[in-house]
């Protein structure tokens, strides 16, 4: 049972309780106050301020977050903080934040995204803290927050700047490097710089000396030493490096100085490629200096104003200048004749103008007055195109145009050979009758007959228009003659003799004839035809004054520039001078000698014949004819003919042939002209010989084929229309090839003695032939 307390017990307790119950009351209201004092300071505070239960509801909030998300104080209270603020892809990392703060009771700090009312994100760097009860059990946790946003843009903007940065440093086409001003030790440099000195890496090149021997040419680093020491900017400075494998690097330094820093900063430019390229180019230009001086032709350059600018030493010797000379501003037009200048110009204008190289002929200007032909090849040096004058060569053709004299004299000779020969076999086929039938008049006609005086002076003109034929085939090179082996000296003494029986003795003859020139091939009479010519020509030239006629033989040798025609072969010749102190002629008058027909002597002395007679056998034997005279000072005829190296042929003694008369053989005759063919019947009929004629080769081949063993000799003309007489020759011994065929031509360039023998033809006669001529080549050929 309870004992009640006393009244005095009971005020104690009641002072007790009312005690405890002011304390109470003052801790509440220390509480509250407290409570009050946080919520002001939270509100005050300038950072963001968040309070969250272990349900995840938001339970504190300061105004600046509120401000900051934009919502009310009652839109937030209550609400689960990471689905209403926090975007999806920060949630989960959120919630590992969480568990961490309540297991392991521990301040974190973090960041992440919220996500304001109006839906813009904000990062937000957190400085968490849990809240534990007397229990030891987890009340709530709250977090201060810093809006990082804009820092966060700030550091990427500026990581990316350094990360740009050091691209381009690293990857710039120049060396960079920070090396120190006390130690001269590389501090930092980009990749390049490791390049340029051949080392695989920047850490391998950076705390190297970079002025060391080992990589600067010692005169450079003391230039630099030096230029450190006074803190002098470095600029432009070209030098030889040595890179990490010994290698030599050429390269250009630009060196700024920061004495307040230590250090100095380096740009460096890899010129090695630029240094090769430029000794290269040296080498280059010296090779083409060198080549240039070597060449046989002048070369040239002139600035925009044309002065010449270079010339090599072919342009000094072909010009008679001397290096001085070329000192003196000398214009490239005083090199050409002044006639010349105005062409040039206008030349020098048109290739200007197109931009083209161009050739063109000039008269050259020696600095002695003398003048040359020249070709000049030049071409416009361009410079984008802005005109910096010309550079070209200059040839002397003097030479050339020498030889061009010469090929153009032979062309005309061999057209005029060609022409002669047509005129020839024209000529022949009139001549031909008129022999003929003169012949068969002679002996048609009474000795005692008055008409026997002009038949003969009939047959002697024809016979002298024959040898006239005979001459101009020479000339043309259709005369066909027996060539053999000879020595020329006692033809030409011989010929000597002649000439001196003939000529006044107010001229005398001079004789140099070598013993040992060699052996020719030709035939003596046209030896001796050239001899005689050539020396009546020279007799007639002083036959008035008189002089001094020589005549010397020698055996010389030419070489590939000394032949004096195309046709001619380089070796060993017999040059024949034959020289007279006459009159003499000019070079128009030396240039026409040769023409046939062509003469100066007086009516009656001459044909105009001789010279081309000559100039025909000469050619004919691959030789040359060369003539030099002037006015008054005489004439010389230089004639070349090949030395043959054979061994001349023993001496035979031939016995003269006996006359052969005619026969009673059966001859078919072909001939185109109907007047030959009714003389030449006539002559073979008188020799006895039974004829069947056609003046048509077809008709005659037919007639053949029908009957070849009705005839025992075909005579045929060798240039006829339809069927000329080689072929029929070649048809007519298809059928029988044993028949004896005689050919005959006037003039053939096809046909010869050798051509014939080769179809199968026995023989070969040149017309007009005379009836004796005619006779023995049959009897021969049967």
């Amino acid at each position: 049972m309870t004992t009640k307390p006393t009244y005095k017990e009971l005020i104690k307790r009641v002072q007790e309780l009312e005690s405890i119950a002011f304390e109470q009351k003052q801790v509440k209201e220390k509480l509250l106050e407290e409570k009050h004092f946080s919520q002001t300071l939270l509100q005050a505070a300038p950072v963001l301020f968040v309070a969250i239960n272990a349900k995840g509801k938001t339970i504190m909030i300061n105004k600046i977050m509120l401000d900051t998300l934009g919502y009310k104080h009652d839109e937030v209270i209550g609400k689960n903080y990471i689905t209403t603020f926090v975007p999806n892809r920060d949630r989960k990392k959120l919630s590992k934040v969480f568990d961490k703060l309540i297991r392991f009771n521990e301040p974190t700090l973090n960041e992440n995204y919220i996500t304001t009312k109006d839906g813009k994100e904000l990062l937000i760097e957190w400085h968490g803290r849990s809240v534990f009860n007397k229990q030891g059990e987890f009340n709530f946790f709250f977090g201060f927050g810093i809006d990082i946003t804009e820092r966060k843009k700030t550091v990427n903007a500026l990581k990316k700047s350094e990360v740009k940065f050091r691209n381009l440093y690293n990857n710039a086409q120049v060396g960079l490097a920070r090396t120190s001003m006390r130690t001269g030790k590389v501090l930092t440099c980009n990749d390049k710089m490791a390049q340029i000195f051949n080392y695989e890496n920047t850490d391998e090149f950076i705390n190297d000396y970079i002025f060391s021997e080992n990589y600067v040419d010692p005169k450079v680093r003391e230039l630099m030493v030096n230029k450190v020491k006074k803190f002098q900017l470095v600029n432009n400075v070209e030098a030889e490096f040595y890179g990490k494998d010994k290698s030599k690097v050429w390269a250009r330094f630009d060196t700024r100085f920061y004495p307040d820093k230590g250090y100095m900063e380096d740009v460096v430019v890899d010129i090695t490629e630029r240094r090769i390229g430029e000794n290269a180019l040296r080498e280059s230009e010296k090779r083409f200096r060198d080549l240039t001086e070597m060449l046989p032709e002048a070369v040239f350059e002139t600035n925009a104003e044309m002065i010449l600018t270079y010339v090599n030493k072919q342009a000094l010797s072909l010009f008679g200048y001397t290096k001085e000379d070329f000192k003196k501003k000398l214009n490239c037009l005083d090199m050409l004749a002044p006639k010349e200048r105005e062409r040039a110009t206008k030349n020098i204008a048109k290739r200007i103008h197109s931009k083209e190289p161009g050739k063109n002929e000039y008269i050259g200007l020696r600095k002695d007055g003398s003048t040359f032909p020249v070709l000049l090849h030049a071409s416009p040096i361009m410079d984008q195109g802005v005109f910096k004058g010309f550079r070209g060569i200059i040839i002397d053709i003097n030479e050339i145009k020498v030889m061009e004299e010469k090929i153009q004299q032979a062309q005309k000779m061999e057209s005029i050979g060609t022409l002669a020969g047509g005129i020839a076999h024209d000529f022949n086929n009139i001549l031909f009758p008129i022999l003929g039938y003169t012949e068969m008049l002679l002996q048609d006609v009474p000795a005692k007959s008055p008409l026997q005086n002009s038949l003969n002076g009939i047959y002697i003109s024809a016979l002298r228009a024959k040898d006239l034929v005979k001459q101009i085939l020479t000339f043309s090179r259709q005369e066909r003659n027996e060539l053999k082996l000879i020595r020329v000296q006692q033809i030409i003494k011989e010929a000597l003799k002649l000439i001196r029986s003939s000529i006044s003795k107010s001229i005398k003859i001079k004789m140099d004839i070598q013993a040992d020139c060699g052996a020719i091939k030709a035939d003596p009479t046209q030896i001796h035809q050239i001899v005689m010519n050539l020396t009546t020509n020279a007799y007639h030239a002083m036959e008035k004054t008189g002089g001094q006629l020589s005549v010397s033989l020698k055996e010389i040798k030419l070489g590939k520039n000394d032949v004096l025609n195309p046709d001619m072969i380089p070796g060993r010749y017999a040059c024949l001078a034959i020289t007279d102190t006459g009159i003499g002629m000019d070079k128009e008058l030396t240039q026409k000698i040769f023409d046939p027909f062509f003469t100066t002597k007086e009516k009656g002395k001459g044909t105009g014949m001789g010279l081309s007679v000559v100039h025909g056998i000469v050619i004919s034997m691959n030789g040359a004819i060369q003539v030099d005279s002037r006015p008054g000072k005489g004439t010389q005829f230089d004639v070349y003919l090949p030395v043959k190296k054979e061994l001349l042929p023993e001496k035979k003694f031939i016995k003269s042939a006996k006359s052969i008369k005619g026969g009673i053989e059966r001859v078919l005759l072909v001939d185109d002209d109907e007047s030959i063919i009714i003389m030449e019947k006539r002559v073979l009929e008188r020799l006895g010989y039974k004829v069947t004629s056609y003046i048509d080769s077809l008709e005659a081949l037919e007639a053949f084929r029908d009957g070849p063993d009705k005839f025992d000799l075909v005579i045929t003309d060798m240039d006829m229309p339809n069927m000329p007489g080689d072929i029929l020759s070649t048809e007519l011994i298809k059928i029988r090839p044993d028949i004896s065929i005689l050919i005959c031509t006037g003039f053939s360039e096809t046909m010869s003695e050798e051509k014939a023998a080769s179809l199968g033809i026995k023989g070969f006669l040149m017309k007009p032939m005379v009836m004796m001529d005619l006779a023995q080549k049959i009897r021969e050929v049967l």
